[in-house]
């Protein structure tokens, strides 16, 4: 239960993004605000994580895993996908909208990681994570079509956001096959955290991060590279080690119910009746996926087929 609480607390942090870069000052933009959450996320990870990695490794010395052309992949994989997350995400929110845009990437994570994972493994999903992303997903295309504006359908925003969902996805897949493989969840997440930092840093010099002089821009940077990146991945890494990755794309659907939340509690925002059906449609989901991965170790949503 612990491991699901780690996901579960990953996804509030996620879910302040939003919330964070309202309150931040003028002049900031969504590829902006993204460079600068992954370039300070990424350096804090890795700063925090390989040391705490190191001393796990000395405290309960066992045999490490090989630094296989196959392990160097899925790592780098990793960080890949942390760093393309973002604009691909604002890709399809800046083209289709941002209900159309979301609901399309935070609902395509779970199904992709589980169909992944249903082909990496063998393991064929059960009858609670089908009705548990079932159900919490329909929960966010509920809050989603009434957070009213336009959707469109352009094929560029479409694909953004998929390819969002895919990258969140892959980055599930990739971590739970090297934890797996033995890995320290800590040394993964700064492995992560250090190659999406430094494809940051490249893009930095093509973003006006002139905002971050404003004392609430930095305090605005700050909060979303330490606590969206580097504390939620982190969360994220360590609860995953104890669900597959499956289980815990799904469970990071606790990000939109948090930032609805946070919107209504700090924005002021109202919602309309479907949207607070969509919250309950969707907490009944996470509610469900948590009852039905109570066991210390998962008693894995998937059934190994004969």
């Amino acid at each position: 239960m612990l491991y699901v609480l780690a996901v579960l607390v990953a996804a509030m942090l996620f879910g302040t993004t939003g919330t964070a870069q309202a309150l931040g000052p003028e002049g900031t933009t969504p590829l902006s605000v993204g460079v600068t959450r992954i370039l300070f996320g990424g350096v804090a990870v890795a700063a925090v994580a390989f040391p705490v990695a190191a001393r796990r490794a000395r405290r309960a010395p066992a045999p490490r895993p090989g630094l296989t052309p196959r392990a160097w992949a899925l790592m780098a994989l990793t960080g890949l996908a942390l760093a393309v997350y973002q604009p691909l995400f604002f890709l399809g929110t800046a083209q289709n909208g941002v209900a159309a845009g979301t609901v399309v990437a935070l609902g395509s994570a779970p199904i992709l990681a589980g169909v992944a994972e249903w082909l990496l493994t063998r393991r064929r999903p059960t009858a609670t994570w089908f009705a548990a992303t079932a159900l919490a997903t329909t929960g966010v295309v509920v809050l989603g079509a009434a957070g009213g504006g336009e959707a469109g359908t352009d094929p560029a925003g479409l694909a953004g956001s998929i390819g969002a969902g895919a990258s969140f996805a892959a980055i599930a897949v990739a971590q739970r096959r090297l934890l797996d493989d033995g890995w320290d969840p800590f040394l993964l997440v700064g492995a992560m955290g250090a190659g999406a930092g430094v494809l940051a840093l490249g893009a930095a010099f093509f973003v006006d991060l002139s905002w971050l002089a404003d004392p609430a821009g930095l305090a605005v940077a700050l909060w979303l590279g330490l606590a969206t990146i580097a504390a939620a991945y982190t969360l994220f890494t360590w609860g995953l080690s104890g669900l597959t990755a499956a289980t815990a794309a799904t469970l990071t659907l606790g990000e939109p119910l948090t930032a609805t939340v946070l919107g209504v509690v700090v924005l002021g925002e109202r919602l309309p009746l479907p949207a607070l059906v969509g919250l309950g449609v969707l907490a009944a989901g996470l509610a469900l996926l948590a009852w039905g991965s109570r066991a210390p170790r998962d008693p894995e949503p998937f059934a190994v087929e004969g």
